[in-house]
């Protein structure tokens, strides 16, 4: 269950901690879509590789594919979060700063609707996304061997390309 209190608590201690920074630099919000962007292109065609026989297993090409589909999610992340004039220092922080910023609250998501802005609202269900995919990229990074099934592949790759191309969606207006 998804506490928006709980991600408003984590919010202001990383803000205190300096894990989270106002940041009025919005120009990197481009940069990081087109970072974005590219990294979910590399990750299909990485995800997509059936290795020749002179080539690592097809293992280690799909722990690669879910790393980089998670940091095109965090790149996203990095320009929603800076559409909203902050800044984060860790994946952690990333998180819950989607958490708080993005994820509207049922009033904000009444006037959205009425304002025919509904695109613009972020489901906390990006939110497991993005845990869901850190996660996934933390296990591919460091455990000595896991083994996913092309379905888990294709779902965390799945989940990736419709966060990205949510918060492309809502900064459609900054893109430009």
């Amino acid at each position: 269950m998804f506490d928006k209190k709980a991600y408003a608590d984590m919010f202001k201690e990383c803000v205190k901690d300096r894990r989270i920074k106002s940041s009025q630099e919005t120009f990197k919000i481009r940069l990081f879509l087109e970072k974005s962007e590219s990294s979910l292109q590399i990750a299909e065609h990485i995800k997509g590789m059936e290795p020749s026989e002179d080539l690592p297993k097809k293992l280690h090409w799909d722990y690669w594919a879910i790393i980089i589909a998670y940091y095109s999610m965090l790149y996203a992340a990095k320009a929603a979060i800076l559409s909203r004039g902050y800044e984060v220092s860790d994946h952690d922080a990333a998180q819950i700063a989607l958490g708080h910023l993005l994820v509207p609250d049922e009033m904000e998501k009444e006037d959205l609707e009425l304002l025919n802005q509904a695109y613009k609202i972020f489901e906390d269900e990006y939110v497991h996304y993005f845990e869901d995919a850190k996660k996934e990229s933390h296990i591919a990074r460091y455990a000595a061997i896991k083994t996913y099934t092309a379905r888990r592949m294709e779902e965390i790759f799945d989940n990736a390309t419709r966060f990205v191309a949510k918060i492309s969606l809502m900064l459609t207006d900054i893109k430009r």
